[in-house]
């Protein structure tokens, strides 16, 4: 699976979120939009970046982004998760990892030391138009946000 890059429009979806709502990546049009995928809700690195980007919500919606994340869990795991860390954004479930795979955030990697198929971290930001402003791949959940803030400048 190849991951999207820069420039390349981002692929549609409709997934459902914490609450069982449907949301839509159509949703966000107009505005700049931050799609974070992660291995699974309550883990050690997962909960480190999630509350990272709680933590840098302000600074990031003031500069006019929106932040989701993605993953495999299930609705209710994902409220727990949300309820759980105090989470304010959105959490949305890709149980069949079909979002993952559009995205590129799929595929093989190395897991302690062995090959596997999974989740590969990794951050989108989707401009106003639709279209991927940066595609960062297997990122690291410490120290992420921190980064991207600074690539973003806010």
């Amino acid at each position: 699976m190849t991951q999207l890059e820069t420039g390349s429009p981002a692929p549609a979806f409709t997934l459902v979120d914490q609450d069982g709502k449907n949301v839509s990546l159509s949703d966000y049009a107009g505005a700049p939009v931050i799609l974070f995928f992660y291995p699974a809700a309550m883990t050690p690195g997962c909960t480190k970046e999630a509350c990272d980007f709680r933590d840098s919500l302000a600074p990031l919606e003031a500069g006019g982004y929106a932040v989701v994340g993605i993953s495999r869990d299930e609705p209710a795991k994902l409220r727990a998760f949300r309820e759980r860390d105090g989470l304010t954004y959105d959490l949305l479930s890709d149980p069949d990892h079909a979002v993952h795979e559009a995205y590129g955030a799929w595929g093989e990697k190395m897991n302690y030391g062995r090959k596997v198929e999974g989740v590969i971290r990794s951050t989108f930001v989707i401009d106003a138009d639709g279209t991927v402003a940066h595609a960062l791949s297997n990122v690291k959940a410490t120290g992420h946000v921190g980064r991207l803030r600074t690539l973003l400048g806010v």
